[in-house]
């Protein structure tokens, strides 16, 4: 890291991962600024903390204080290359970093806990950090996502441990070369960048040889390491799993330690396969498995991961769930602890690519509601793809029950519905209507 005083000017500074990057500059006594083409609730706190953000990317409204060759420069990679801010510093020689390699920067030297894998990587890392907070480590943790009620996924009491999540997007995670990995999953994702499921595969491999100490897998998986499963042979085994109302109880055996009726406050058979492996590379890290398990159940839950809330009756969960995978967690989920009930979805889809790509899996999946609502797609970093459209999506999908419809009619839809339980999924600002339709439940309970 830089030495005390430096300025940062963060381009994208609204992304989860930039966000957090920022704070912790900020912390160190770094000056910090940034950039980000729109506002929201992540931007709202910063400059809440004192960061000053600009949002539009013209020349002249850059601060001042940046205007110099030692301000280094920190992008996202959702940041496009002909960002005027962008292209500018570096045609005029500034110090100019993808978000990736500064923060495998900030790991160098560091004890680092990495968690990579298409699904699971925010909420394993959630509960990783929370156990280290359990256990008073001296830790600093850069999270992917937040902590219910909670404004900042930077959780730091100090630098012992770096605990981060290893991103596929764009290579990121070949940054890193962490003490203890773990990988969780290794679904193909994001084959705008990759092009074929197999280059996919190839990276994480790639990123498995670059792991010091321990690779943790989650069982099935083909690379070499110790492994963790749910009801399996593996190292690391949760069994005896028991339904509560709304989490679990089971049994957990390590590879020197048993330990029985241990409880889980979150719904979903994959948290039970997140908090495993969490559990796992806490273990790996020296830290005590009998404090560890004892943390469970004050999970406070991760933001729009299988949150649960009720509304006018019904049962809403909002989940991030943007790949087929993870559609089928929430479905199998809601089909365990709700039988018998008429189920509806509300899906955004995220990205033009991720919709063409996974066409027939989405189609698939969402079929085997028993509603099934579409949103527009979000389209992000992304233009239109010719072809690829919900409108398409809800002609193609073999339904008799199915509508497309805007943001704003979510609630009508949902009270107007036969479905007791609804979906409420994706990884676009679907959660922001969201966030809208908790604040309405919680004035019309004030009234």
């Amino acid at each position: 890291m830089s030495q005390q005083g430096q300025t940062f000017y963060f381009i994208g500074i609204g992304g989860v991962g930039m966000s957090a990057l920022a704070r912790l500059c900020t912390l160190q006594g770094h000056r910090v600024f940034g950039y980000d083409r729109v506002r929201s609730a992540v931007t709202a706190n910063l400059e809440k903390e004192g960061i000053s953000i600009r949002y539009t990317e013209e020349l002249e409204d850059l601060p001042k204080e940046v205007h110099h060759r030692q301000t280094q420069i920190i992008y996202t990679a959702a940041v496009p290359p002909t960002n005027k801010q962008l292209s500018y510093f570096i045609a005029q020689g500034y110090t100019v970093k993808k978000r990736a390699l500064f923060m495998a920067e900030l790991c160098a030297q560091k004890t680092t806990l990495a968690v990579a894998g298409t699904h699971g990587k925010t909420t394993t890392s959630a509960f990783l950090t929370h156990i280290f907070s359990y256990t008073n480590q001296s830790f600093t943790s850069i999270m992917g996502g937040f902590f219910q009620d909670h404004p900042s996924n930077l959780i730091r009491t100090g630098e012992e441990f770096m605990l981060v999540e290893a991103d596929e997007y764009d290579r990121s995670f070949l940054h890193l070369h962490p003490s203890i990995g773990a990988i969780t999953s290794m679904d193909s994702d994001h084959l705008d960048i990759y092009q074929t499921p197999e280059a996919f595969e190839a990276a994480f491999v790639s990123f498995s040889s670059q792991i010091q100490q321990q690779l943790i897998v989650a069982y099935g998986l083909p690379l070499e390491g110790l492994t963790y499963g749910v009801n399996v042979a593996a190292d690391y085994r949760i069994y005896n799993v028991k339904l509560l109302a709304e989490g679990y109880e089971f049994d957990l055996s390590t590879p020197t330690e048993v330990f029985h009726q241990l409880r889980l406050n979150q719904l979903g058979a994959h948290n039970l396969s997140n908090v495993l492996c969490a559990l796992a590379m806490a273990d790996q890290a020296k830290l005590s498995m009998q404090k560890a398990v004892a943390s469970l159940p004050s999970f406070p839950g991760v933001h729009r991961r299988m949150n649960l809330f009720r509304w006018n009756n019904k049962c809403l969960v909002d989940d991030y769930a943007h790949h087929p995978t993870e559609i089928k967690s929430v479905l199998d989920t809601l089909n365990a602890f709700y039988p018998g009930e008429r189920k509806g979805v509300i899906f955004q889809p995220h990205l033009f690519s991720r919709t063409r790509d996974f066409y027939s899996g989405f189609l698939e999946v969402l079929a085997e509601f028993d509603e099934v609502v579409l949103l527009d797609i979000y389209p992000a970093r992304e233009l239109p793809i010719e072809g690829v459209s919900s409108e398409r999506m809800l002609m193609d999908l073999k339904h008799e029950c199915k509508k497309w419809i805007q943001k704003e009619q979510i609630a009508d839809t949902i009270q107007a519905s036969r479905a007791s339980v609804f979906a409420l999924l994706g990884a676009g600002d679907i959660g922001e209507e969201i966030q809208v339709l908790k604040s309405q439940i919680r004035s019309n309970e004030n009234v």
